[in-house]
């Protein structure tokens, strides 16, 4: 089982969604952080981009907690993540806040089976700090991850997030791809 969490409406063919939007697509309208819906030890691949950031310091352990339940020993855990030492020279580049305000707070409005909701990002991450939070929580094996060399290469989502936007041959990846897989 390959699951893909909260990312909205990127589809990615014969993977389960879950998400909290209500979108036909979703197979499971939740919050990312209760993965209730699985049983222990199900999935071979969890792919989260750019949801993570969405949780505080403090949430993403639980968070992270939970996704290591729904996943097998040795699978991977697939993250992407705005890339904050990447976002601070963006802004050195371009002396321009507009440009990387929306990685930094990522203000979204969802539809949701409830009504609309507002979503805002709560932390932001680098390359060290998320090794050390995925280390730190019972994860091994901890690299990153080329979005070309993934079945997902053509689902066009924030992974292959560069500035200028779309240069993806000679733009600045902003977007940490990291993986570690469950031990």
């Amino acid at each position: 089982m390959k699951i893909h969490l909260g990312y909205w409406h990127r589809y990615i063919p014969d993977w389960v969604h879950v998400d909290l939007c209500d979108m036909e697509h979703i197979d499971y309208k939740t919050d990312i952080s209760d993965l209730s819906c699985f049983d222990d030890n199900v999935a071979d691949i969890i792919y989260s981009s750019h949801s993570l950031e969405y949780f505080d310091r403090l949430e993403v352990v639980d968070l992270l907690s939970e996704w290591r339940r729904v996943l097998k020993t040795g699978a991977t855990l697939r993250l992407s993540v705005p890339d904050f030492k990447k976002l601070i020279q963006v802004y050195e580049q371009t002396d321009d806040l507009e440009k990387v305000v929306g990685p930094l707070y990522g203000r979204m409005e969802i539809d949701t089976e409830n009504g609309k909701k507002l979503l805002y990002h709560k932390t932001v991450w680098d390359e060290k700090k998320l090794t050390e939070l995925l280390e730190n929580n019972g994860f091994k094996n901890v690299r990153l991850w080329d979005w070309r060399n993934t079945e997902h290469a053509d689902v066009d989502d924030h992974s292959q997030a560069y500035f200028p936007y779309m240069d993806k041959e000679n733009g600045l990846m902003i977007s940490v791809n990291i993986e570690a897989d469950k031990s």
